[in-house]
């Protein structure tokens, strides 16, 4: 499904879709998704600077966006943390790039994930946004398996302008994200 058939579908069948479930009277009160935040901690950047680098290169390379380096905002003295250092990376999407990568996260990214029987159906913070977890980069078909050093995680947060996580469900549902029954 293309960028520009997900915009028209989310114009047209979605919002149709949301109005006859939940009944509202215009078509302002319908969520629609506002953006994509993709986190990647690197713990092990500490030590050593390269590894950091490479988590950024894998980012900007699924997002096809710029990442932006998180810096830590307290000391841990147990994690060997100063304030200040660089200790992870995201990328923040929005418009045509958001739901390109929403299309790519469904039809592509997700079934090739090894025993794969959907997505947690629970993992909204109550305010209509949704949080999932990917174990590894190599689920995308951008990254090169030969060129990884590490398998990393990342989360990947959807911010939708819904009220309750109900409505929220039934937009990224709707989106056919494929959540576990």
């Amino acid at each position: 499904m293309s960028v520009s058939r997900l915009k028209t579908m989310y114009n047209d069948e979605i919002v149709d879709a949301m109005i006859k479930k939940f009944g509202y009277k215009n078509v302002m009160e319908v969520p629609k998704l506002d953006k994509i935040v993709i986190n990647m901690g690197v713990g092990e950047a500490k030590e050593n600077a390269k590894i950091l680098e490479s988590a950024v290169k894998d980012l900007e390379t699924i997002s096809g966006q710029k990442a932006v380096l998180t810096k830590a905002k307290k000391s841990v003295a147990n994690f060997k943390i100063r304030e200040g250092m660089s200790i992870g990376c995201k990328v923040t999407l929005r418009g045509e790039k958001m739901y390109d990568f929403l299309d790519r996260l469904v039809n592509l990214a997700l079934p090739r994930v090894r025993d794969f029987r959907g997505v947690n159906p629970n993992a909204f913070d109550g305010r209509g946004n949704y949080s999932l977890g990917i174990k590894e980069q190599l689920i995308f078909p951008e990254i090169e398996y030969d060129k990884v050093d590490k398998v990393r995680g990342m989360d990947v947060i959807f911010v939708t302008t819904a009220k309750t996580d109900e409505e929220a469900r039934e937009l990224l549902r709707l989106f056919n994200m494929p959540f576990a029954k």
